[in-house]
């Protein structure tokens, strides 16, 4: 499933949501759930986190600019939201596995928010994870090394595990606090 492309076709039609800053997923439909190895060194699900509204998103510990720029933003939204921020989780899906283990993803994520939490596993339970949220990543070679260019959009997820709302990259910290305020309240 294509989520970005149905989200797309769909943008725009919810009333309910239509002062949010981020795209809205009209219907809301079930954010596809998943197991994989979480940073705390449990297993991560989505599902573990109902009844708090989730903000979803895909990167990698190496990766020079987009990725550190949207948790920063996220880390400032959840600060700026003081007591409220206690019910948002940020989730970290690694688009690297071969990097980015559990220890790693740990180590980066606290370096913005001891609250978030990472995701990893097997290249081909990620490469699952990325396909049912509809997530692109590449592979592309830098000299001896390797980083890649991926999806840099955010899920934003409700309390009962629901697709609400896909934030692109570049948004402030206050366009999230405004959305991640509204969506609590529902």
């Amino acid at each position: 499933m294509l989520l970005p492309l149905l989200f797309f076709a769909a943008a725009g039609s919810g009333a309910d949501d239509a002062s949010l800053e981020a795209g809205v997923f009209s219907p809301p439909r079930a954010a596809p759930d998943f197991s994989l190895r979480g940073s705390d060194d449990t297993e991560l699900k989505l599902s573990r986190y109902r009844g708090k509204l989730v903000i979803l998103e895909f990167g990698f510990t190496a990766c020079p600019d987009v990725c550190p720029t949207t948790l920063a933003a996220l880390a400032q939204a959840r600060k700026q939201l003081g007591a409220e921020g206690d019910e948002l989780q940020v989730v970290y899906i690694t688009v690297d596995p071969e990097r980015d283990d559990a220890e790693r993803l740990r180590s980066y994520l606290a370096a913005f928010d001891p609250t978030f939490i990472g995701g990893t596993g097997t290249a081909e339970q990620l490469a699952g994870v990325r396909r049912d949220y509809g997530i692109a990543a590449t592979r592309t070679t830098l000299g001896t090394s390797y980083a890649f260019s991926h999806s840099s959009y955010t899920y934003l997820i409700d309390r009962e595990g629901m697709l609400r709302a896909l934030m692109p990259y570049g948004h402030a910290p206050d366009d999230y606090v405004h959305d991640v305020r509204i969506l609590l309240k529902q």
